[in-house]
């Protein structure tokens, strides 16, 4: 015998192949991928982004449109502006009951937790409510009276201070001259107005 069939070559640790952390690697990244999915879909708390009373049919999703198409049909529409402490609304076309309260639903467009409805109360130029508002992110906005038979609708983007509300379709009573960003000062349906310092 030799002194090279009497070494044992020394047995090298499975940990040190990489072939062995592919194999245990994927498949434990995989669980923790899905266990954070879970966690994720269980904190977010199953709640539809829209707030809308929604009727599920089959497989057709269908949400009752009857106060967007009274808007329309009384031509209504109004700007909103938001102000350091204070969100106002004027009424811009249409025949409002200037005295009655409206309600003012601020949904955020993933948090619903964050959602935020206003009581209006009317004053001299409009409505008005003693609210700051987070502009840091898009809002979708929906201006109801007390009783919701009709409904206004519009988006206000990140650091936007101000949006025309107009109804989600059928005649938004707002003539293009009229809204015309030039002549009058409103934006045009679903266009906003640009930052401002108040």
């Amino acid at each position: 015998m030799t002194d090279r069939d009497d070494v044992v070559a020394p047995k090298a640790s499975p940990w040190r192949n990489p072939m062995v952390w592919l194999m245990v690697g994927f498949p434990l990244a995989a669980v923790v991928a899905g266990i954070a999915t879970v966690i994720i879909a269980v904190n977010a708390g199953g709640n539809d982004a829209s707030p809308d009373e929604v009727r599920r049919t089959a497989q057709i999703q269908t949400t009752e449109l009857g106060p967007d198409a009274r808007a329309g049909a009384l031509k209504l529409s109004a700007v909103m502006s938001v102000h350091e402490e204070t969100v106002e609304v004027l009424p811009a076309t249409g025949e409002f009951d200037r005295t009655q309260p409206l309600r003012l639903l601020l949904q955020h467009p993933s948090r619903a937790a964050e959602d935020r409805e206003l009581r209006l109360l009317p004053n001299d130029r409009g409505w008005q409510a003693r609210f700051t508002l987070d502009t840091s992110h898009d809002w979708r906005i929906q201006l109801v009276p007390e009783g919701r038979a009709w409904r206004l609708r519009a988006r206000l983007p990140v650091n936007q201070r101000g949006v025309l509300l107009a109804p989600a379709f059928g005649e938004s009573g707002v003539d293009e001259s009229e809204a015309d960003e030039s002549e009058q000062g409103v934006p045009a349906p679903g266009k906003t107005m640009p930052a401002s310092g108040g």
